[in-house]
């Protein structure tokens, strides 16, 4: 059995935290509509489909590279391949892509005024303690891998 705190602490499922966020900008919406500029549906269903892309190459990386997907399970190596190749956080930054999609298919300002703080609690609460976790865990083998690869992009 593993060890309960062998997992990086994060505050909530990623995608719950963006979920979350977008389900309130579309009930701002609807109370006090902020268009962007009259619904952009295909450029947004764009950036949706590159982040579902760039999630399912990233997850698809990390299963083979047999590590845990779910950060609340424990990190049983450092990826370095596929998208982790040119961004420490490929599934971060697809959910981030597929929030902004929805946000211009949708059309309205909220979801780009509530990423912010997502933004900011994914850095915080998220991001930063998995970096520490992995140093904790990986050591020297993290350290390398973090000041080859940028965080984001």
């Amino acid at each position: 059995m593993a060890d309960s705190a062998d997992n990086p602490g994060v505050i909530a499922p990623p995608p719950l935290i963006y979920a979350g966020a977008f389900l309130i900008a579309l009930l701002l919406h609807r109370l006090a509509p902020l268009p962007i500029f009259g619904r952009a549906l295909w450029p947004g269903l764009a950036f949706v489909v590159i982040g579902v892309a760039l999630a399912i190459w990233g997850r698809n990386t990390l299963v083979s590279a047999g590590t845990n997907v779910n950060p609340t399970r424990p990190a049983t190596t450092i990826v370095d391949s596929g998208p982790y190749r040119f961004t420490r956080n490929p599934l971060y930054v697809s959910l981030t892509v597929m929030y902004v999609g929805l946000t211009l298919a949708f059309d309205t300002w909220w979801g780009f005024i509530l990423l912010v703080p997502v933004l900011i609690v994914m850095h915080v609460a998220v991001i930063r303690r998995e970096e520490r976790y992995l140093e904790n865990k990986f050591g020297e083998a993290y350290r390398r891998y973090r000041e080859r690869v940028r965080r984001y992009l």
